[in-house]
């Protein structure tokens, strides 16, 4: 055993010390490399941010590509060769898949810089953003899978088993096609999603009753930020097949009503001027739409209904608490008695 030991200890030496210095050297080099290139370069420039994504990643795959030549070019007799040649090629691929899936993500994130959020073009912003993470996760995850196939065909069991999974596909499909289904269908739903754009990155969405804001969106299913700061996954399969309110589709602009009853003596032009007095003094009213209407009545009281618009959804609630509680207090002080009231009749019998 000792001996075994020695021999292949002498045979694996040279290799072994050409082996890392090789390593080292292309380390060395490339490490080099990047800091002249990181120095001479902005760091916002597109190059720099797809360097700067993949550079761990680019690093592993030169140094496993020396190791692997240097391997190549030392006789194939020597002790466990064939396996260090396996492992080398299996991270080789493992490195390569790594640094498409960082190369990949890099472009999203390219792509998402150079169309910053600008006032009055947020629509088309939001639009390539959204479509951009859609398709980058589902271009990282094709990467994925194949890298990992690659992977297993270094395994001479896994090719030898290729000839019986290809002939046993066609079952093999429909058992993982009904497996996988909840996974694949939210998958299309996305691709779906990205293409038809039903919502952005940050519209204002109305789910399950629930006011929120697109915050994420993943290759499978979407984070909404709602009104309290909770979070709501809700899977992509759901946005196909369910009618949901986008606040934001095309713009931000939103009416708001505000509904008070009040007794019939209470006269409606000084609500009305109360109503403009407050919209003209508050910060949040855009100027668009002030509109006071009896809208419904019963047989104790009417219905007034106040509308406002506002420029997005936060301000216009803002603005309707703002008002609401701004009408109140001035039917408080000035119309008490018109305050909704039960009226009742006493008759002797």
């Amino acid at each position: 055993m000792l001996e075994a030991f020695e021999a292949g200890f002498r045979a694996w030496l040279m290799p072994g010390v050409s082996a890392v210095l090789a390593v080292v050297a292309t380390y060395a080099i490339y490490r080099l490399t990047l800091a002249v290139v990181r120095h001479f370069s902005e760091s916002r420039a597109v190059p720099r941010l797809f360097l700067d994504a993949s550079a761990r990643a680019l690093g592993l795959v030169f140094c496993l590509l020396a190791l692997s030549g240097t391997l190549k070019a030392a006789t194939d007799d020597l002790p466990l060769m064939g396996a260090i040649q396996q492992v080398t090629t299996l991270l080789l691929i493992l490195a390569i898949t790594w640094a498409a899936v960082r190369l990949t993500s890099a472009i999203g994130e390219v792509i998402v810089a150079l169309n910053p959020v600008l006032e009055g073009h947020w629509k088309r912003a939001r639009k390539v953003e959204t479509q951009t993470r859609f398709l980058v996760r589902a271009l990282n995850i094709l990467i994925v899978i194949i890298g990992f196939g690659a992977a297993l065909m270094t395994f001479e069991s896994v090719q030898h088993m290729g000839a019986s999974l290809l002939a046993s596909a066609g079952v093999g499909g429909l058992i993982l096609g009904f497996a996988a289904r909840p996974v694949l269908s939210n998958l299309l739903a996305g691709m779906q999603i990205a293409l038809t754009q039903p919502f952005r990155i940050d519209d204002v969405l109305h789910v399950q009753g629930e006011w929120c804001w697109v915050e994420e969106v993943t290759a499978t299913y979407v984070v909404l930020r709602v009104w309290d700061l909770r979070r709501l996954v809700v899977p992509l399969q759901w946005f196909i097949e369910n009618p949901f309110q986008n606040w934001s589709r095309n713009t931000a602009d939103l009416l708001g009503a505000v509904f008070i009853w009040v007794d019939y003596t209470m006269p409606v032009e000084p609500l009305r001027q109360e109503f403009n007095r407050l919209l003209e003094q508050s910060n949040l009213w855009d100027g668009k739409l002030a509109t006071v209407q009896v809208t419904d009545s019963n047989d104790q009281a009417m219905q007034v209904r106040f509308l406002m618009s506002a420029s997005d959804s936060s301000r216009n609630w803002d603005l309707r608490c703002a008002v609401r509680e701004g009408l109140v207090t001035f039917i408080q002080e000035h119309y008490p008695a018109q305050l909704p009231r039960v009226r009742a009749r006493l008759v002797e019998t």
